[in-house]
């Protein structure tokens, strides 16, 4: 079996590192703060002494970390994964970040005789908790194959997209419906809230329609319409990814003005000291600069599944 290490023990990659311990998985970890270090090694995992440490020791590993300079520090730095290689290694990075990192690690790695895996995650951290994250993966068959077992460890929904590249791609197109349906839902029930309607009626009537979405009948009712807007995905978060959409898209020649606007919007959440927050909370930034009360469901409101 693999040894498997991990960079990056933050919400995220700290619950699916955890699930590869409790599958059985070898595992070496290392992240700039000793606390999640510390987390892990309660629960099976070794710390490794910085980047060097886990890529001297292991056989494939995987990398969560918060953007792409992290990710090109990372694996391309003075000490990092590609300086303390050796062949046949894989590079697994579950960061969103942009393509061009992506792209960029691959070929640097390639040369070195090395593998990269795109399979940035699909779902929230209470899902990598569980061990329930979906994974879109961009790898070649053999790369893939070899990588499964620890991608089912951590995850129920793992979706082989294609080649390297295709993961981080594909994850971007999935992160501008969800951000983007979560501005319109905002918008729509500021409107609502502003004509005075019943905000539970209103849901039961979109849930109805092909108006619903799944930000708005699954994540909302559990998050800011409970008055829960404890992070799950940041607003900060969903702004980082919108520009790295943007930016694509941009590259790409692919017009993309709705993104450009939503994007704004998460501006002034962010300004509004909403960054934190979950990104659900982006209906609550809106309310208050437009003055509306917060939409709130009763605590004993039955949602539809």
């Amino acid at each position: 079996m693999d040894k498997v290490g991990f960079i990056g023990l933050g919400r995220m990659g700290r619950g699916m590192a955890s699930n590869l311990c409790r599958k059985g998985f070898e595992l070496l970890v290392y992240d700039i703060n000793p606390e999640p270090m510390r987390a892990l090694e309660r629960v099976g995992a070794r710390p490794a002494n910085g980047v060097a440490g886990v890529t001297q020791g292991a056989d494939v590993v995987f990398t969560m970390l918060p953007a792409s300079p992290e990710v090109e520090l990372t694996v391309l730095g003075p000490d990092g994964i590609l300086a303390n290689a050796r062949p046949n290694q894989i590079i697994v990075d579950m960061s969103t970040v942009e393509p061009r990192t992506t792209d960029l690690i691959a070929g640097a790695a390639a040369e070195r005789g090395l593998s990269v895996v795109d399979a940035p995650v699909g779902r929230l951290a209470a899902h990598a908790d569980r061990g329930e994250s979906l994974f879109m993966v961009g790898a070649s068959d053999e790369d893939f194959q070899r990588v499964l077992p620890m991608l089912q460890a951590m995850g129920t929904t793992i979706h082989h997209c294609g080649g390297v590249g295709t993961g981080i791609r594909t994850k971007l197109v999935n992160n501008y419906l969800a951000i983007i349906s979560c501005q319109l839902n905002a918008e729509a029930l500021a409107l609502s809230q502003r004509f005075g309607l019943d905000l539970t009626k209103t849901l039961e009537v979109c849930y109805g329609t092909t108006a619903t979405n799944g930000q708005l009948k699954i994540n909302w009712p559990n998050k800011v319409l409970r008055g829960d807007i404890e992070p799950g995905f940041t607003i900060d978060l969903a702004h980082k990814d919108l520009s790295i959409i943007i930016a694509a898209a941009n590259a790409e020649h692919v017009p993309v003005p709705v993104a450009a606007a939503a994007r704004e919007m998460f501006s002034l959440a962010r300004a509004s000291g909403y960054g934190a927050a979950d990104f659900s909370a982006i209906v609550d930034s809106l309310c208050d600069a437009a003055g509306i009360e917060k939409p709130r469901v009763p605590k004993d409101w039955k949602h539809q599944a």
